[in-house]
């Protein structure tokens, strides 16, 4: 019985451990996504994270009669990547980011995490800055 209970023991924490690496460590998707920078922020309780919000071009209605656009709310772990950002609201950006399953405190608030900037343009020309 004690022999049993020893290999149920190490199933169970091979378990917890690999759903653990699953939800909050295996990425699920990468790619680019590009749009205005709406904000770029430093915030949290405990963990103090980077958090933005692009917005897309293009609009989408929830609801009949009314118009949304498309915000895609990300986290950055990068501290160069977040000094960027927050030094250049409103310009439009290339980001690439990886999207997990679940999000950790101490990477921030959102399953999207932007890794890097692909490009940075300028609205009103649409020249490239970076």
């Amino acid at each position: 019985m004690r022999k049993f209970l020893g290999y149920f023991l190490v199933i169970v924490i091979i378990a917890l451990l690999g759903f653990g690496y699953f939800r909050y460590y295996f990425v699920l998707g990468e790619g680019v996504k590009s749009g205005e920078l709406n904000y770029c922020v430093k915030k949290g309780y405990l963990f103090k994270t980077y958090e933005g919000k692009l917005i897309q071009s293009g609009i989408r209605s929830l609801a009949p009669s009314t118009i949304q656009s498309y915000d895609f709310e990300f986290s950055v772990v990068n501290e160069d990547v977040a000094h960027i950002l927050m030094a250049n609201s409103g310009k439009v950006f290339e980001l690439y980011y990886k999207e997990y399953n679940g999000a950790l405190p101490w990477r921030g608030f959102s399953r999207y995490v932007v890794d890097s900037i692909v490009a940075m343009k300028d609205p009103g020309t649409g020249n490239i800055v970076r």
